[in-house]
């Protein structure tokens, strides 16, 4: 995870929060940012004014550049129809307190793992939609493979359809939203 906030003391504040469960790292500039980003950041929180250059411009990079990784901003900058292009997962106004804070990357994780399974089940589906089109009933029902392919298809709608009962509306937004931008090539 990453932190970019030029207010120190908030951006100390977020890490010490943050670094309760995650691997929290901090940066003040947009250029220290690039430079502490690499593919182990999942989630960053950005403030969209930076004194050399905006947090608009690292989120789009970002985006670009590490489409996995989560994004949020974190801002006093009031949201306007500007964002309606922007590559952000979610959007707070500043004061955010911690619980919020916190709940809100959970969220995000929670999204993303949802979506991993999402795309699993995709693959397992796709894959007993071809035998069951290249092999016979009887051949289907005497394999241990099959058998198998069935019972995770099984396990992972469960496991889905559990985590589908702790969702609200916005967790379906980004989840869709991510599956979106993934299939565009995003």
């Amino acid at each position: 995870m990453l932190v970019l906030e030029d207010d120190e003391g908030l951006a100390d504040l977020y890490t010490v929060w943050l670094s309760e469960a995650y691997d929290v790292r901090t940066a003040y500039t947009a250029a220290e940012a690039y430079e502490k980003f690499d593919e182990d950041v999942d989630v960053a929180l950005l403030d969209r004014r930076l004194p050399e250059e905006s947090g608009d411009e690292v989120l789009d990079w970002i985006a670009q550049d590490y489409p996995q990784c989560r994004r949020v901003m974190v801002t006093a900058v009031n949201p306007d129809v500007d964002i309606v292009d922007m590559p952000f997962d979610d959007y707070f106004l500043k004061p955010i307190d911690k619980d919020s804070l916190l709940d809100a990357v959970q969220r995000l994780e929670k999204q993303r793992d949802y979506e991993e399974r999402v795309q699993d089940l995709y693959a397992l589906v796709r894959k007993r939609s071809i035998l069951q089109s290249e092999l016979s009933e009887v051949e289907r029902s005497e394999s241990e493979e099959y058998a198998r392919l069935e019972s995770e298809i099984s396990d992972l709608k469960a496991a889905l359809a559990e985590t589908n009962e702790g969702f609200d509306y916005e967790d379906f937004r980004g989840i869709l939203r991510c599956l979106g931008n993934r299939q565009r090539g995003d």
